[in-house]
């Protein structure tokens, strides 16, 4: 059965609240491609800022319907990666590309660091404390919350096409990634990426290195194609896919401990 779950949205983000059935969060970086208002969209036309670079098409709509499918809250960013990127560090230069995919963000051209600071502190860090505190309040079912990051990924970059359905992406912990990998691949006709099309090894990973990685928290970072998920019924369709995948591996109790070994 489909949990309802209860919508606060802020500023920086949408909070999906519920009592959850396990002690999990979903989480979104790039769910939203808005921009406020007195950034004038950033010189970035209506037409581009629709497509891949503005925030990652169809990831929001998977991230609230596989919250809703596995009864676990879901935090979601409100505003476009281009305003500032929550899946970057800060120091990180695209965290405020003068430039995606060869499209000029003319409103983040010489961006002052005052610009930059002001930025982080209206909408980067608001949206982490959002995070940091539903896995607070996850910890009162367990020690060691699990975080899932949904994102999503185009067909082709760069005249290469990417055949994956679903990316599994992770880097020192396996526990949640290898069960993952290895139910979903059993599904016919699905085609997982182990670490594709991107590498949760990549220091461009902040979300999940800094919730979960580094404090030795189970997580995963997922990955859809984004022609399979761009409407609402091809993102039910997959979300439904990975919430019974997904449930079969953290309803393992033992699962909920912190890592050996983290740093």
């Amino acid at each position: 059965m489909k949990t309802e779950h209860v919508c606060v949205e802020h500023k920086t983000h949408v909070l999906l609240k519920c009592e959850p059935s396990l002690p999990v969060l979903v989480v979104c970086d790039h769910a939203s491609n808005s921009i406020p208002e007195d950034l004038q969209d950033l010189g970035v036309s209506k037409e581009h800022l629709a497509s891949h670079i503005g925030w990652d098409i169809g990831a929001g709509s998977v991230a609230r319907m596989l919250g809703s499918e596995l009864g676990v809250p879901v935090v979601l960013a409100s505003n476009s990666r281009l305003v500032v990127d929550c899946n970057r560090r800060l120091d990180d230069p695209t965290a405020f590309p003068a430039e995606s995919d060869g499209i000029p963000i003319v409103g983040n051209k010489d961006l002052a660091q005052t610009e930059r600071e002001a930025r982080a502190n209206a909408f980067y860090w608001p949206y982490h404390h959002a995070i940091r505190d539903e896995l607070v309040e996850l910890e009162q079912l367990a020690k060691a919350p699990a975080v899932i990051a949904i994102h999503s990924f185009t067909p082709a970059m760069n005249g290469v096409r990417r055949p994956w359905h679903v990316g599994a992406l992770w880097d020192k912990d396996p526990r949640i990634a290898q069960p993952f990998m290895e139910l979903l691949a059993k599904r016919p006709n699905v085609m997982v990426g182990d670490n594709e099309p991107y590498s949760g090894r990549h220091p461009a990973d902040f979300t999940l290195d800094h919730h979960a990685e580094a404090e030795g928290l189970p997580h995963l970072g997922i990955e859809v194609r984004q022609d399979l998920i761009a409407d609402d019924e091809g993102a039910a369709h997959w979300s439904s896919i990975l919430a019974t995948v997904l449930q079969t591996v953290l309803n393992d109790e033992g699962l909920y401990t912190l890592r050996a070994g983290r740093t």
